[in-house]
């Protein structure tokens, strides 16, 4: 297991802890999180998205999918079968699962849909208008230039 030492990113920036939280879970996740289920991450455009988990045998009861603080947790958990059933082989996975996707800030969920097997879940990514660009009018008006050059000469 491969350990990364984040302390000097602590030690040199400011406001960044989020972003080397963010790395040390990344790297504990893949190393502690096994490839079940398969899932494939999609950009749609500039700003959506789509992840796509292959959830074969689970019903829309037994999935349970959650935001909490820029981190999208997709459940599944069979419910126990009762009918007594005589396999010759079992190769299609009901174990329970937990998948983990941390999301940038400012992404949102636009939806999920299982069908034929597949969950998709839809994101977006939309700047608050707080945060946009936004153009600045440069005034051309000299009197405003002259009042204050006026007031400091006062002075």
């Amino acid at each position: 297991m491969t350990t990364i030492d984040l302390t000097p990113l602590y030690r040199n920036t400011v406001g960044y802890d989020r972003l080397a939280s963010l790395l040390d879970n990344a790297f504990r996740a893949e190393q502690s999180n096994s490839s079940y289920p398969p899932y494939d991450i999609e950009a749609l455009d500039e700003n959506r998205y789509t992840i796509s988990l292959a959830v074969a045998g689970f019903t829309q009861d037994e999935l349970d999918i959650q935001v909490e603080r820029g981190v999208l947790t997709v459940k599944g958990k069979k419910t126990e079968d009762k009918s007594e059933r005589n396999y010759l082989y079992r190769g299609i996975a009901s174990r329970a699962f937990e998948r983990k996707f941390n999301l940038a800030d400012h992404v949102e969920i636009t939806g999920a849909r299982l069908v034929n097997g597949l969950l998709t879940i839809d994101l977006k990514h939309e700047l608050p208008e707080a945060m946009k660009p936004k153009r600045i009018k440069i005034d051309s008006d000299t009197s405003v230039l002259e009042h204050h050059v006026g007031s400091d000469q006062a002075a």
